[in-house]
């Protein structure tokens, strides 16, 4: 419970920060303050981040999506706009947050906002800033990484910016894969962050790969070699339990990797990419 209150304090910091502190600071600073708060509020719930690879995170971060953990995991190594679905902006609080801090929102089923967003996401690319996308549309448990849809890949092609490739991955205090932060099936986030806090010597592991070129190759071909290199990386050497896996399909292109097997459902999102501040 103690953890829970921190981490309802924090996000009381978050606010007040936005308020009174980015109207006053530039970009620069913003994102140095969005990398600490995150790290700040992993180390409230009680995760220990292991910085795994050489690769630094440049131009598009395309990972493999887990929790809602992961998005404050990214921005505490590499601050981030993500992406994330409209209707999050609807959220008490986590909604308010979400529209000040960077996040590009996309209409679900809609083709002409997916089309915005990527116009949205080259932009932001060619400021140099880096940018985050979960591109299977949906969460696993962790063991595996689904089809990377390509449709948001284009915007890395337009910026001519690199694709950075990097893998999730949780793990309790033996060393195990661990399911305890998935937000996956009919798990809701209060469970879900119930179950972070109540684990014990839990840990991120994040690894970036070297980041890719985007010239030369059309979307699907850049979502494919992203995938096989999430996937070689992500195989897991001892898998977690339980074996359970939530998707949410995202608009766009066709998948752009070999099937998983598993079918699509309709589940809500995880909590909104870049929802918090620094």
């Amino acid at each position: 419970m103690l953890r829970l209150a921190r981490t309802g304090l924090h996000l009381l910091w978050g606010a007040a920060t936005i308020l009174l502190v980015y109207p006053w600071i530039d970009d620069r600073l913003r994102l140095a303050l969005k990398r600490r708060w995150s790290r700040q509020l992993v180390n409230i719930l009680g995760v220990r981040i292991e910085l795994r690879g050489k690769g630094e995170i440049r131009g598009m971060a395309v990972a493999n999506h887990i929790s809602f953990l992961d998005i404050f995991v990214v921005n505490a190594v590499a601050p981030a706009a993500f992406v994330s679905k409209d209707d999050v902006q609807q959220w008490p609080l986590i909604g308010w947050l979400s529209r000040h801090t960077d996040t590009i929102f996309l209409a679900r089923g809609s083709r002409s906002a997916a089309q915005q967003v990527r116009e949205t996401l080259a932009e932001t690319l060619r400021q140099g800033r880096v940018v985050a996308v979960f591109p299977e549309g949906t969460t696993t448990d962790g063991n595996h990484v689904l089809p990377f849809h390509g449709a948001l890949f284009q915007a890395a092609i337009d910026a001519d910016a690199p694709v950075t490739p990097v893998v999730l991955h949780y793990k309790d205090r033996n060393g195990m894969r661990s399911a305890a932060p998935a937000y996956v099936g009919d798990t809701t986030l209060m469970e879900c962050l119930w179950s972070i806090v109540t684990a014990s010597g839990l840990s991120a592991v994040i690894e970036a790969d070297t980041p890719l070129a985007s010239a030369g190759h059309d979307r699907r071909q850049l979502a494919a070699q992203a995938h096989r290199h999430v996937a070689h990386r992500l195989t897991p050497s001892h898998p977690a339990r339980p074996d359970a896996h939530r998707e949410a399909g995202i608009p766009g292109d066709p998948q752009a990797a070999p099937p998983s097997g598993h079918r699509p459902t309709d589940s809500p999102s995880p909590v909104p990419a870049d929802s918090l501040p620094a």
